[in-house]
């Protein structure tokens, strides 16, 4: 399975951009992380198959929203009240199997990961 993110860009503070992510085939879990100059990866947000089950980092509760659509095999990441802090590339990554747990996700449980946007916050 390949993954394709997109949706990255330049946003003041405050503002919103939505991430996507297209999947070239099924999948189960799918899950955002990003990475920042300097820091490791860390997990953002997690939907299960089905979308009834979504796991966020305690950063980004309440302004970020993970959703799906398998029928287009593409999960969205919508980013509401931008911080400069939200700066960083976002890698989409997915599963082969549903995974079970709480957040923070490892990003070990993930098998297949796309080749990252970059977002970029102004203050």
């Amino acid at each position: 399975v390949q993954l394709q993110a997109s949706g990255g860009g330049l946003v003041q503070a405050g503002g919103s951009l939505r991430l996507s992510c297209a999947a070239s085939g099924r999948t189960f879990n799918m899950g955002w992380f990003r990475q920042a100059p300097g820091k490791e990866r860390e997990f953002v947000a997690d939907i299960n198959w089905n979308g009834a089950s979504t796991l966020y980092a305690d950063s980004v509760k309440g302004r970020f929203t993970i959703s799906r659509d398998n029928a287009k095999n593409t999960v969205y990441l919508q980013m509401n009240s931008l911080k400069p802090e939200d700066a960083a590339v976002y890698y989409c990554a997915a599963t082969f199997r549903e995974i079970l747990g709480t957040a923070p996700r490892s990003e070990r449980l993930y098998d297949y990961w796309g080749q990252g946007t970059q977002v970029t916050v102004s203050s």
